[in-house]
C-alpha cells in the first residue's frame, strides 16, 4: 500500500469512526432527550394545555372552585396550572391532601404573597397570612393557649346566648305579621355583635348597614377585596395593573378605614383601668393581646400593628364564615322540609319544654350535628383554602414539587369526591350520623377547616356559635318558604370570594312554634 492509498484509508476509517461516533452521540443525544421528555412528562403533575403569557388563568371562571372541580375529573387530583407566572398544585382528593397536610405539612406550612392580604393585614403579620416562621409560631400559640382555647370560649357562652336572645326577638316580632326574614342580613348581624363583644368588648352599633356594626360592614367588604382578581399576584412585574383597575384604592380605602376604627378601640382599652377593664366587664381579645404586649418575659413582642392584624384574622374568620355557613344550612333545610322536621323534633325532644338551650342540651343533638356536617361538606366557607407555598423541593408519588409553588387545596372537591362519598352530590345527613368522621383535621376527605398547622385555630368558637344559633332557630321557630316558591325553584347559585355565600340572600317565613 503506497503513501496515497494508506492516507485514503487513514481518511476513510477516520471518516468511519468519526461517523460512528457521530452516530453514537446523536442516538445518546435523542435517548437522553426522549428519556427527559418522557421524564418530563412523568416527574411533575399534569397540566392542561396553557396559552401563551397567561397560562391557565383562563379556565378558572367565575366560581373556580367548580372550574378546577371540573379540571381534576381529566388532570387528576394532584394538578399543576401556570397562573401567569405562578406554577400551582390543585390539589383535588383526601389522600394528596393529607401528603400536604400531613406528610409534608413542614414544607408546605408557608403563605405566598397576596397583594390583598398584605396591604389589609399590617404585611401579613396576622396569623392566617403570616409566612411560616418564628413570629407566626408564637402568634399562634398566643391565639391558641389565650384568645381561642375551650375555656376562653366557654367563657364567652353568655354573649353568645344573649346575641341569639336577640335574634330570637327579631324573629319573634316578624312571626307576629307573618313577614318574610332576610336570614342572610339577620346572621351577619349575629356573628358580628358576637365576635364584636368577644374581641372589641362592645358592638359599636348603628354605624353600618341593617343596624349591624360599621365594623362588620368593613370586614364584609374586607373579605371581598381578598377574593378579589389582582394582577400583581400573577403577573408581579406588571402589579402597577391594579392601580389602573382601582383594586389599589380599594384597598387602601378599606385598610384606611379599618385602621383609624382599630385605633379607636385600642385607644379606649388603654384608657380604662390598670386592670384593663371596667367594673363588671369581662376581659375581651384586645384586653388580652395589650397584657402581652406589657409582659416583657414572653418571647412574643407585639406592635400596635400586630395586635390590629390579629384582631381583624379573628373577626373575618368568626362573621363571614359562621353567617354564611348558617344561611347554607337554613336554605339546605328549607330545601329539605322532611330532614328540617326531623332536626325540629330532635331539640324540641331533648329540650322537652321551653327552656334556654345549654352545653349538656347540644351535646345530645347528634342529628343537628349531623346537619351541621353534611352542609359543611357540600358548602365548606372557604372552598380553596388559603393558598399555602412549598418551601423546597418535595417529591410526591414519585412527582416532582420545585420550592415557591403556590398551592391550593380544594375542599369544595374533596367534599364531592365520589371515591370518598356515596351520592356525594345529595344532601344526606343521615351519612355522619352513625360514623366518627369529623372536621378537626384528622378526617382529609372532610377538611371545610383546614388540616395541619395552618388548621383553623378558631374552630371551636365557630362550631359553638352555630349549634347554639341553629339550636333556636330550630326550637323556638316552624320555618316555610315565601308563598309562591316550591323548594326546587330555591336558589342555591353561589358568590365568590375569600368565602363563598348564597348569591341571592335567603328569605324564610318565620311562625312561632309555642304561640
Amino acid at each position: 500500500m503506497n503513501g496515497s492509498e494508506s492516507v485514503q484509508q487513514h481518511y476513510t476509517n477516520s471518516m468511519a469512526l468519526l461517523l460512528s461516533l457521530l452516530f453514537l452521540a446523536s442516538a445518546l443525544i435523542f435517548l437522553l432527550k426522549l428519556n427527559g421528555q418522557r421524564a418530563k412528562k412523568t416527574d411533575v403533575p399534569p397540566s392542561p394545555p396553557k396559552l401563551p403569557l397567561i397560562g391557565n388563568l383562563h379556565l378558572l371562571g367565575t366560581l373556580p372552585h367548580r372550574s378546577l372541580h371540573s379540571l381534576a375529573g381529566k388532570y387528576g387530583p394532584l394538578m399543576l396550572l401556570y397562573l401567569g407566572r405562578i406554577p400551582t398544585l390543585i390539589v383535588s382528593s383526601a389522600e394528596m391532601a393529607e401528603q400536604i397536610m400531613k406528610t409534608h405539612d413542614l414544607i408546605f406550612a408557608s403563605r405566598p404573597s397576596i397583594t390583598a392580604a398584605k396591604e389589609l393585614f399590617y404585611g401579613c403579620t396576622d396569623v392566617a397570612f403570616a409566612s411560616y416562621g418564628e413570629y407566626w409560631r408564637q402568634v399562634r400559640k398566643m391565639c391558641v393557649a389565650e384568645l381561642l382555647s375551650i375555656k376562653r370560649v366557654n367563657s364567652f357562652r353568655s354573649i353568645m346566648e344573649e346575641e341569639v336572645g336577640l335574634m330570637i326577638e327579631r324573629i319573634s316580632h316578624s312571626s307576629s305579621t307573618g313577614a318574610a326574614v332576610n336570614l342572610a342580613e339577620l346572621f351577619l348581624s349575629l356573628t358580628s355583635g358576637s365576635i364584636a363583644r368577644a374581641a372589641l368588648g362592645k358592638k359599636y352599633e348603628g354605624q353600618g348597614e341593617e343596624g349591624r356594626n360599621k365594623f362588620a360592614d368593613l370586614v364584609k367588604e374586607l373579605g371581598i377585596l381578598l377574593g378579589a382578581f389582582s394582577v400583581g399576584d400573577y403577573f408581579p412585574s406588571l402589579a402597577w395593573v391594579d392601580v389602573v383597575t382601582g383594586l389599589h384604592g380599594k384597598l387602601k380605602e378599606n385598610s384606611g378605614e379599618l385602621d383609624r376604627f382599630l385605633d379607636q378601640v385600642i385607644e379606649h382599652h388603654l384608657m380604662r383601668p390598670s386592670d384593663g377593664c371596667d367594673v363588671g366587664e369581662q376581659r375581651d381579645f384586645v384586653d388580652v393581646m395589650l397584657q402581652v404586649q406589657k409582659d416583657s418575659n414572653r418571647d412574643i413582642h407585639l406592635t400596635r400593628d400586630n395586635i390590629k392584624a390579629i384582631i381583624l384574622d379573628m373577626f373575618t374568620g368568626g362573621t363571614n364564615t359562621s353567617a354564611f355557613t348558617l344561611e347554607w344550612v337554613m336554605a339546605e333545610l328549607a330545601k329539605h322540609p322532611n330532614v328540617m322536621e326531623k332536626a325540629q323534633g330532635e331539640v324540641r325532644r331533648v329540650l322537652d319544654v321551653k327552656a334556654n338551650i345549654s352545653e349538656e342540651h347540644l351535646y345530645q343533638l347528634n342529628y343537628m350535628k349531623s346537619i351541621i356536617k353534611e352542609t359543611l361538606r357540600l358548602h365548606p366557607p372557604i372552598p380553596l383554602l388559603i393558598p399555602r407555598e412549598s418551601t423546597t423541593n418535595v417529591m410526591i408519588q414519585n412527582l416532582h414539587i420545585p420550592p415557591k409553588t403556590r398551592v391550593f387545596i380544594n375542599a369544595y372537591a374533596i367534599g364531592r369526591d365520589p371515591t370518598s362519598w356515596e351520592n356525594p352530590e345529595e344532601f344526606l345527613p343521615e351519612r355522619f350520623t352513625n360514623n366518627s368522621i369529623d372536621f378537626k383535621g384528622q378526617d382529609f376527605q372532610f377538611i371545610p377547616f383546614g388540616a395541619g398547622r395552618r388548621g383553623c385555630p378558631g374552630l371551636s368558637f365557630a362550631i359553638t356559635s352555630l349549634e347554639l344559633a341553629l339550636a333556636n332557630l330550630l326550637y323556638w321557630f316552624d320555618w316555610k318558604l315565601p308563598q309562591g316558591l316550591m323548594e326546587e325553584d330555591l336558589d342555591m347559585s353561589e358568590a365568590f370570594g375569600l368565602t363563598v355565600h348564597k348569591k341571592l340572600p335567603l328569605y324564610l317565613v318565620p311562625k312561632h312554634h309555642f304561640s
